[in-house]
């Protein structure tokens, strides 16, 4: 439980202390925001606001998972694990394309930065890539994935194969990298949501590495490779987004950029994937899963009728123009997010009471 908080911390206190570096870097260099020319009139004030803070929030939960392994080397069996590795690389891997989409809109002082095919095709390399390795690295006979469609654990009937899991999986990733992208439109929205998502994951992993069947053999137990290591990367990840909250909470003195928004959502889909819990996350992350439908469902009634279901999509900027202040939005969102997770994690602990008998 130590080295979870270690994580944590670490990737909280960086995260904060850094930050502000990054807004004085980004300014200087003149890394600002541009902003929608259709959006709410109110967002024309943020034009010029740093962007790509998300390098901040991938730096702080890498540092935040290395420095807690810094404290378990004397202890056997806890060290740097394939899992963890690879819920990193992803990271790391969508944070890439995200800030060379970034740097685009800056330098070409536009909105749009990498077009869409361009960005589908880095998503696509970084999620297959990942998926492919996530089958590899077999221990006590379980890897990193598995080829069967989960909800709070593997669904058994529903087995995919190798390259059904590959495709899925990418999928996934894409999906919520892309997200979570929609979702980060307002102060401190994405990364309040998101840091409650992390949370979840920190519970749900931890729970796993103490029913972990490769230790404890019994009714209800997980069959997942490096639960606590996964929770490392989770406790990291949470720490980071509060830090940076902490920088981008309204009025944002700087934001996470597509940077953070794309590596963002998928972690949170790697989490998932090597957690057993894929489709639980639609319930965790349902906020987002709501805004990406607003924008789905928009396009889809315009084409088909040239008329419009909400005032403006993605679904929070619905809200501020039918009046609501953007605050009032951002916080029922979070609370919108809070009771997602509350619910999700209510599912996932029945399942294992359904073991239990209780």
């Amino acid at each position: 439980m130590k080295s979870v908080l270690i994580a944590a911390g670490f990737g909280l206190a960086i995260s904060i202390l850094l930050t502000p570096l990054a807004i004085k870097a980004f300014r200087t260099r003149g890394f600002g925001q541009e902003i929608r020319d259709d959006g709410p009139e109110s967002h024309l004030s943020k034009k010029g606001t740093p962007t790509m803070g998300g390098t901040v929030i991938v730096g702080a939960t890498v540092a935040g998972y290395l420095i807690a392994h810094l404290f378990l080397l004397n202890q056997p069996g806890r060290g740097v694990t394939a899992s963890g590795v690879l819920l990193l690389l992803l990271m790391v891997g969508l944070g890439t394309v995200g800030f060379l989409d970034d740097y685009l809109k800056i330098r070409h002082r536009r909105s749009l930065g990498l077009n869409k095919t361009a960005k589908l095709v880095g998503q696509l390399l970084v999620g297959v890539v990942f998926a492919v390795l996530a089958l590899q690295f077999e221990s006590d006979g379980v890897t990193p994935a598995s080829t069967n469609v989960s909800f709070v654990r593997d669904i058994a009937p529903l087995a995919l194969g190798s390259v059904g899991f590959v495709i899925l999986a990418y999928l996934f990733i894409a999906g919520f990298s892309n997200a979570v992208n929609l979702t980060d439109g307002l102060d401190g929205l994405a990364a309040g949501c998101s840091a409650m998502v992390f949370a979840s994951y920190v519970i749900i992993s931890f729970w796993q590495f103490g029913h972990d069947c490769s230790t404890a053999l019994a009714a209800g137990c997980y069959e997942v490779r490096d639960p606590i290591d996964v929770t490392l990367v989770a406790a990291a990840a949470m720490g980071a987004c509060l830090g940076f909250l902490w920088w981008n909470t309204s009025p944002a003195r700087i934001f996470m950029g597509d940077t953070g928004s794309l590596a963002l959502g998928g972690l949170m889909a790697g989490l998932a994937i090597v957690t057993r819990t894929e489709l639980l996350l639609v319930v965790l992350g349902g906020l987002f899963v709501a805004v990406t439908m607003s924008v789905v469902i928009q396009v889809a009634f315009f084409r088909a009728t040239r008329r419009r279901v909400f005032r403006m999509a993605p679904l929070h900027h619905h809200f501020e123009l039918a009046g609501w202040a953007e605050n009032t939005v951002i916080v029922r969102f979070w609370l919108l997010t809070g009771m997602a997770v509350a619910f999700g994690m209510g599912l996932f602990y029945t399942d294992w009471l359904s073991f239990t008998g209780l």
